[in-house]
């Protein structure tokens, strides 16, 4: 479950609901995977530990209760190099460079050895605003 907002959409909050500025329109969102906690700034992408890493595109289903879930599977590539520990995850509004949104701890770290694909489930992502 993400609930954790990025430096970057706290202003964009706090602009467009207190100076009327405007909030931005986010057309494609992309999951992204961390070798340790991203912190609100996006630091520590797994692009530097696995050699052939790309953000993902992450859809989602209907908003319910303050929450959205991926409404498709997000599958990485195939692991090409050493083995790599992903901690954290986030979601980013560009597939490179581009601005962290939300991000969080995974329940449990996953080390992924040659050839591990990691995946996450439909509705395997939650996005959860309390």
């Amino acid at each position: 479950v993400m609930s954790k907002f990025s430096d970057y959409l706290e202003e964009k909050i706090l602009d467009a609901t207190l100076k009327g500025g405007t909030f931005p329109t986010i057309s494609s969102a992309y999951l992204a995977v961390f070798i340790g906690d991203p912190t609100d700034t996006g630091s520590g992408e797994a692009e530097g530990s696995w050699t052939n890493y790309a953000r993902q595109a992450i859809a989602f289903g209907t908003i319910s209760g303050g929450s959205a879930n991926n409404s498709a599977q997000v599958q990485f590539p195939a692991l090409v190099g050493s083995n790599v520990t992903i901690s954290h995850i986030g979601i980013f509004d560009a597939t490179s460079s581009g601005n962290l949104l939300y991000h969080t701890a995974l329940a449990s770290s996953k080390t992924l050895t040659a050839d591990d694909v990691l995946s996450f489930a439909i509705s395997g992502v939650t996005v959860t605003l309390a």
